[in-house]
């Protein structure tokens, strides 16, 4: 058995927990240590999101007004 069928993995299709690399990669993430990380596995999705779009938005000067005209 490898790693990845010892592990839990939330399935994107279904919104179940499963145990193993059951479905297909494309329909699931993971590797998760216990089934209730594995639950909640779109928040933590949400939470990296918004923070790669924050860390985006920093790079490219959007927090600091850049590009606004004078006028707004």
């Amino acid at each position: 058995m490898s790693n990845g069928d010892e592990k839990y993995w939330y399935n994107l299709e279904t919104r179940q927990v499963e145990f193993g690399m059951i479905s297909p990669s494309a329909d699931r993430v993971g590797p998760f240590d216990t089934e209730a990380e594995a639950a909640h596995a779109p928040e933590k999705l949400q939470e990296r999101a918004r923070a790669w779009a924050d860390e985006e938005a920093a790079e490219d000067g959007w927090d600091a007004g850049i590009g606004k005209s004078s006028a707004e």
